[in-house]
């Protein structure tokens, strides 16, 4: 399905589609779908995520227990994750021809989208920024996703000025034919953000048939 819901401009001269519920509900059950059939040979593939990284049920998690106040409405500018070196510019992503979350170009290995009909990271809600693996000429900007364990910090610089700090509490690999859409999205009532990529098993055919999912929540803003 097609988002045809009405485009209006933020106050920051953004395009802001007005949510369509064909468009949430792709969100919600496939999430990654458009993301990488474009894998290329990359020795052993990109890193997985290791069983302890897994996200714990409500015990030695360490973002604090005091959640913050969330952030009014700003789109997202660049993401930050310094233990994999990750410094990218994001673009607006949304849905494309066939009703699924769209990706960036894979022509661009350094770039990651915003999903924008969700909620801008920092506010209330679950945040979704996606990003390729790799493309036809190697890694691309979350090739390493993998390999990001709890504690470490994803940054995201914001076009008020204002910088959301979110802590991990979980990374997991989902098989997108069994992607658990309200778990990774769901609303927790605090500022969270999820960062997705392909990985699981790859074939020239098919491409890959999971996703990487990076669970955080706000700890800090500057």
């Amino acid at each position: 399905m097609r988002n045809k819901g009405r485009t209006e401009r933020d106050t920051f001269g953004r395009r802001v589609p007005r949510p369509s519920p064909w468009g949430i509900l792709a969100l919600v059950m496939l999430s990654g779908i458009a993301l990488m059939k474009n894998g290329a040979d990359v020795g052993m593939g990109p890193p997985q995520p290791a069983a302890a990284a897994s996200r714990s049920n409500g015990t030695g998690e360490t973002f604090l227990p005091v959640p913050l106040e969330p952030l009014p409405y700003a789109p997202p500018a660049t993401v930050r994750i310094p233990s994999i070196k990750v410094n990218a510019p994001i673009m607006d992503v949304g849905l494309d021809d066939k009703g699924w979350i769209a990706a960036p170009p894979p022509q661009d290995p350094n770039l990651a989208g915003w999903f924008q009909n969700g909620v801008a990271p920092g506010q209330r809600g679950t945040s979704v920024i996606v990003g390729h693996v790799d493309n036809q000429s190697g890694p691309a900007v979350f090739y390493g996703l993998g390999s990001v364990e709890k504690g470490q910090l994803v940054e995201v610089p914001r076009l008020d000025g204002r910088t959301a700090v979110f802590e991990v509490y979980g990374v997991e690999v989902f098989s997108k034919n069994d992607f658990p859409g309200v778990r990774v999205y769901g609303d927790t009532g605090q500022p969270e953000l999820r960062v997705i990529t392909c990985g699981g098993g790859y074939s020239k055919a098919d491409g890959y048939d999971g996703n990487v999912v990076v669970f955080a929540r706000m700890v800090k803003t500057r």
